[in-house]
Formats: structure tokens, C-alpha cells, sequence
């Protein structure tokens, strides 16, 4: 009786931090729209698998005449205990899940074979007496969780390697914590640690996402400049590193003819062109208010020059339905790992060849004026 008061109070405690988490997430600035919801899933999700353990250790301890209700929180705890690595999933890439659909299908055979328990003793059985054990197929739910934990730590690790933002090392930190949290408890029945473990992982994952979407420009959804500086001081152990460098031309004017909510528009729609002509070896960033900075884990003047080319020509065809939408000035500077980096002189180089492109683009438009 000492040790299931001693788990209550935990779950107790639990389930408080995660209604203060509920608290922080309602009111949280910083985290994008899109993660809120999954998020606060994955909470609800995490009180419920709480309560549902909490039920069988107390129906556990008052003997037969309370076996129904260790049998409804088996069920449910092993209905949404694969759940939650679907969550983790969905707060870093909802599209994932879209185009991997099995997953459900994985989570919903876990949970088919967890509801006909009761009757087939497939993932666990509890007899008579009131007794717990697992199943003979209990190797359904260890098989779907693992799944599911595996295609997080995918999920996690394309997150990690998109970025130079520097939350990598934390991010798989994290990952390895939740993985041992989750896993101890399947190996050893009666060391109560996982939904601890999970609970802590939700706060943590939501102070690195807080501050990852933080690091984002609110108009434009590229890198701030506070993220570029960041990126900037990890550089040192890049082998081959591209620097570009672009400025939208005649912005002033554009603001001051058009308004300024024409301009942030422009904005938007320059921002969004220049983040789908780059590949995830590649990070964009708004570093002021009209340029922006890209930097690519490569150094081939071909490919940069493609996605030059890219970039001006989706502009070309956006301003045939809008005339009034300014052209761009792009510069590069190429590092391949010859010599000790020096960014600064990668940066001004950068700069000079964009400035360049600007005076060739004036000195076009003034012999157009002449002709």
C-alpha cells in the first residue's frame, strides 16, 4: 500500500506539471501555430495514460471485486500508450505523417488487439483473481511502439540535420532520454519511470521548439538575424560552405509608392520563393529588412547559379500577375575548406558580387532610358 500511495503522489505530481505546461503552451508567444495543437495532445494524451496505470495499481490492490476496472485501464493504457511517439511526431512534421498514412494503421491495430484483450488475452490477461500478466501476443505492442519510436527518431533526426540552427545536439539528446525513459519500463514491468519520463521530454521539447520558432522571422517564416548569428558561430567546422547574399531592389520605392502592407506582402511572397529554391543542405535567413542571407553546406557554383536561376525566374513569372513585384540583386562567395574560414571576408565578397549586380541592373535600366 506504501508503494502505490508513493506512485499516486508521482502521478499526482505529474499530471500538475503537465497542467502547468497546458498553461505555459496557451500562453506561449514563441511556438508556432501549427505545433499548439499537437502539443496539446500530446498532454491530454500523457494525463490519460497516467490515470490509466494509476487504475490498474489501485485495482490491482483492492483485489477481485475490482477487476473490471483493471481491465478498462489495461485497454486504454495500451490503446494510447503508441500514441504518443505519433504526437512527437506530428508536433515536428504534420506532413510526415500525412504521407506515411501506415503509421495510423499500426497504432490502430495496436489498439484493435488492446480492446479484444479482455476476452483473447492477445497484449495482456487479467484472471480471476485479479491478476495482471502480459498476453501472448504482447509482442504487438512492443512491436508498435518500437515502430512508432523509430519513425520518431527519424522524424527527429531530419529535423536535426535541415537546420544550422544550433539545436541539434540537444534535439538528439532529448530523443535518446524519451528512447531509455520509454523502453525501461517494458523491460522492467514494475519500474514505474515511463510517463516520469515523458512528461519531463514534453516540458523539454517544448522549451527547445519554443525557441527554435523564437529564431523565426514572423513575416516572412525564414531564420532571423538573432538565428543567422547563432548559425554564424558554429561555422567553424564546415568543410565546404556557401555564402549568398540577396537584396530586393528599389524596396524603398516600392513601400513608399505602394504602402507598406503591399510591400510586406512582397515580402512574403519573396520570402516563400526564395525558401523553395533551396534544398535542406541549404538554410535562408532575413538578416534586415530587405535581405536576406542563405547558407549552403556546399560550395558548387553550378548548383548556386541553378537556384539563382530558379529564384529569378519564379519572380518573372509571379510579376506577369503582378507588375508592381520588385526584381531581386544576388550575390555569392564560395568556401571549400582550402584554408581556415574566415566568414567576414566570405560575407563582404558576397556583398560586393550582390552590389555589382545592382549597378549592372541600373546601368541596363538607364541605356534602356537612352535608347
Amino acid at each position: 500500500m506504501c508503494m502505490l500511495t508513493t506512485y499516486l503522489m508521482t502521478a499526482l505530481i505529474n499530471m500538475t506539471a503537465l497542467g502547468l505546461l497546458a498553461g505555459l503552451l496557451r500562453n506561449n508567444t514563441s511556438l508556432v501555430q501549427v505545433r499548439r495543437k499537437p502539443f496539446t495532445w500530446g498532454i491530454v494524451l500523457t494525463i490519460g495514460v497516467i490515470l490509466a496505470e494509476a487504475g490498474t495499481l489501485v485495482a490491482q490492490a483492492y483485489g477481485p471485486s475490482w477487476r473490471s476496472l483493471n481491465l478498462v485501464c489495461n485497454v486504454l493504457g495500451f490503446m494510447l500508450s503508441p500514441l504518443i511517439p505519433l504526437i512527437l511526431i506530428a508536433i515536428f512534421d504534420r506532413r510526415f505523417l500525412r504521407q506515411h498514412i501506415f503509421l495510423l494503421f499500426i497504432a490502430g491495430l495496436n489498439a484493435a488487439a488492446a480492446l479484444l484483450s479482455p476476452w483473447l488475452g492477445l497484449i495482456f490477461t487479467v484472471d480471476s483473481t485479479n491478476r495482471y500478466q502480459r498476453g501472448r501476443f504482447f509482442i504487438i505492442f512492443v512491436a508498435a511502439y518500437s515502430i512508432l519510436l523509430v519513425f520518431l527518431v527519424i522524424v527527429t533526426l531530419r529535423a536535426a540535420r535541415k537546420f544550422l540552427y544550433p539545436m541539434q545536439s540537444r534535439l538528439i539528446g532529448l530523443l535518446l532520454f524519451t528512447l531509455g525513459g520509454t523502453c525501461v519500463q517494458i523491460v522492467f514491468p514494475t519500474v514505474y519511470v515511463t510517463w516520469h519520463c515523458v512528461t519531463l521530454a514534453l516540458f523539454l521539447y517544448f522549451l527547445l521548439l519554443s525557441e527554435f520558432d523564437g529564431s523565426l522571422d514572423v513575416l516572412t517564416g525564414l531564420f532571423n538575424r538573432a538565428a543567422f548569428e547563432k548559425a554564424v558561430s558554429r561555422l567553424s567546422g564546415h568543410k565546404k560552405l556557401s555564402v549568398m547574399l540577396i537584396d530586393i531592389n528599389d524596396f524603398k520605392r516600392i513601400n513608399d509608392t505602394y504602402g507598406h502592407d503591399y510591400g510586406d506582402a512582397a515580402l512574403r511572397k519573396i520570402a516563400l520563393v526564395i525558401r523553395n529554391s533551396f534544398d535542406g543542405s541549404c538554410c535562408c535567413y532575413r538578416i534586415g529588412g530587405d535581405e536576406f542571407c542563405i547558407l549552403c553546406r556546399h560550395a558548387d557554383p553550378v548548383r548556386l547559379e541553378r537556384q539563382i536561376s530558379h529564384i529569378t525566374g519564379k519572380l518573372a513569372h509571379e510579376r506577369l500577375g503582378d507588375m508592381h513585384l520588385p526584381t531581386l540583386a544576388c550575390g555569392y562567395s564560395l568556401f571549400r575548406g582550402e584554408k581556415l574560414l574566415d566568414f567576414q571576408s566570405l560575407l563582404k565578397e558576397a556583398d560586393a558580387q550582390m552590389y555589382r549586380a545592382k549597378q549592372q541592373r541600373e546601368q541596363a535600366l538607364a541605356a534602356e532610358k537612352w535608347a
